[in-house]
């Protein structure tokens, strides 16, 4: 495998970003026997939680031996605390860069494949929001996502007032990451708005693997998301058993939805 660390300007969010790969762009013990071999190479593009940086997973998860066991590349974007969410200001059009412009750089300056089936996109926490949100709202760039412990906070937030704060943040920061809070029970902001339309509409949606540890502070959230993706009769695969909100989860999960989505 190869890691490297990249650095190019983003029209979309007007500066340098930096961001990390992991390619499996070479043979490895034992491909002749291993079936992944014998089709194409996936890409997946992984994202980082809240406080974390595109070099997160690399620093805690064995990408370069799940690289070449499973024939895939791995992508990771600087996410900053965004959401992976366009925002009204110029230059933090996170949506956008994660679910286009970087898939567009990446595809164009490593030959990878531009084919949907081959495109798959993964995130932890702020990250797991960020991976479904994106799925849902670039449906014909990736074919499948995989949600950890994912940070379905967009309920949980609309009520807040300009006084209010969490743990995390104050009212100002998800006033700034997701838009109007009065508004975000309609708002394509909210991943529950958009499966809901890509359903209206018939439009065909991303496959779904959902994971949350039994002890994690997020697991109703998720549990909760599962359940309206359900309603809706689209099909998600949820694994749910004990864990909290770390990488121990997190490393197994990534294993696991690359087993689910690639056997």
């Amino acid at each position: 495998m190869a890691h490297l660390n990249g650095v190019f300007y983003s029209k979309t969010l007007c500066r340098p970003v930096h961001y990390c790969a992991v390619l499996c762009n070479d043979n490895a013990w034992g491909t002749a026997e291993n079936p992944h071999y014998k089709r194409a190479t996936k890409n997946v593009y992984l994202l980082h939680g809240y406080s974390g940086s595109d070099q997160d997973w690399f620093c805690n998860a064995p990408l370069g031996e799940l690289a070449n066991i499973f024939n895939v590349n791995f992508f990771m974007p600087n996410g900053d605390n965004s959401f992976y969410l366009d925002q009204e200001a110029t230059g933090f059009k996170y949506a956008t860069y994660v679910g286009e412009e970087f898939v567009d750089y990446t595809r164009k300056t490593f030959g990878l494949s531009t084919d949907r089936e081959d495109t798959f996109i993964c995130g932890l926490s702020m990250g797991g929001f960020g991976a479904l949100h994106t799925a849902l709202a670039f449906p014909g760039t990736f074919s499948k996502t995989f949600a950890l412990s994912s940070a379905l906070i967009h309920n949980g937030i609309q009520n807040m007032k300009p006084e209010d704060s969490n743990p995390v943040a104050n009212y100002a920061y998800y006033r700034q990451m997701f838009g109007d809070l009065e508004k975000l029970a309609t708002s394509d902001n909210n991943p529950e708005v958009l499966v809901k339309k890509l359903v209206e509409s018939k439009a065909q949606i991303p496959a779904i693997y959902m994971a949350c540890g039994t002890e994690d502070f997020l697991i109703e959230p998720n549990r909760n998301f599962k359940a309206l993706l359900d309603s809706l009769n689209v099909p998600v695969t949820f694994f749910t058993g004990p864990g909290v909100h770390d990488f121990v989860f997190w490393r197994a999960q990534l294993r696991a939805a690359l087993e689910w989505a690639l056997n």
